[in-house]
């Protein structure tokens, strides 16, 4: 699967970072045109947002609400040491980073943005060779050196998968994900998708229940500062997410696969047998 080389700097200083979450300089920004869908947005620093691709990290800071936080801030950690970003100083809320010592060099293989005009990407700390901006094959050797399969590996993330994203990389993504679950790695001995959960308030899922982060926002969104789970299924209903299941290779939203009996939740699929469709494809089931 080809992408673009796109060499830069990586930086947290002023920001937000967890584990899945980073920003990310060009060293030449026309590369940024190179990507296919809406044009990057760029700050005042010339930084842009990625959306790491392939992977859900718990959440540290959503809307006011978080995670578990030891299992979040695992994989904060990792993706900090994995670019080499070191020295951090956090605000007394443990939100903002104030300094560190970022600007590390690496760089991104994407292809394009999405919706929120974030680059769709995969993010290497060491260098590649290609000229930057070349196109650049990535295989199967080349994705296990990615911050993205490092943090699938270890736990420390979900498979999260979209429309973009060819089986050639999807595989061996999961395959690491299996095996992280099977040793018992980061979330994997405390996930509940499947198995359910209560939610009788927003406490549990931000202090116990380990759950993928997709889900736990969908549940923020709905619940806020409380309310019945009655409306949840409706509620994804309106939203109108479409999904493949991939082992039936049947289309279908979000809201048919989650389960809601009174108060309790779970997912009825496996996060690695779902690929999340932009809403284009969106249609009654």
């Amino acid at each position: 699967m080809a992408f673009f080389l796109i060499k830069g700097t990586f930086h947290v200083k002023g920001y937000s970072p967890d584990g899945d979450s980073i920003r990310f300089r060009a060293r030449n920004p026309d590369n940024w045109k190179k990507l296919s869908g809406p044009a990057v947005e760029l700050n005042a620093r010339g930084h842009a947002q990625l959306r790491i691709e392939a992977i859900d990290a718990l959440e540290t800071h959503y809307q006011g609400y978080h995670q578990p936080m030891k299992l979040a801030k695992a994989a904060c950690r990792h993706l900090l040491s994995y670019l080499g970003i070191d020295e951090l100083i956090w605000d007394e809320r443990q939100s903002r980073v104030i300094k560190a010592r970022d600007g590390t060099e690496g760089c991104i293989l994407a292809r394009s943005t999405e919706a929120y005009r974030r680059p769709v990407a995969f993010v290497f700390a060491d260098g590649i060779e290609q000229r930057d901006g070349s196109e650049v094959l990535l295989d199967e050797s080349m994705l296990k050196r990615s911050l993205n399969y490092s943090l699938i590996s270890r736990g420390l993330a979900y498979p999260t998968y979209y429309n973009g994203l060819f089986s050639d990389l999807r595989l061996p993504l999961t395959r690491a994900m299996a095996r992280a679950r099977s040793e018992g790695r980061g979330v994997w001995p405390y996930d509940l998708t499947t198995k359910g959960f209560s939610v009788p308030c927003m406490d549990p899922l931000t202090e116990d229940v380990v759950i993928l982060p997709k889900l736990f926002r969908r549940l923020v969104d709905y619940m806020g500062e409380g309310g019945m789970m009655n409306g949840f299924r409706d509620h994804l209903s309106a939203r109108c997410e479409p999904l493949v299941r991939i082992s039936q290779v049947h289309f279908t939203r979000l809201d048919a696969v989650v389960d809601v009996k009174g108060d309790r939740v779970r997912l009825t699929e496996p996060p690695e047998n779902l690929i999340f469709l932009d809403k284009v494809f969106c249609k009654k089931s």
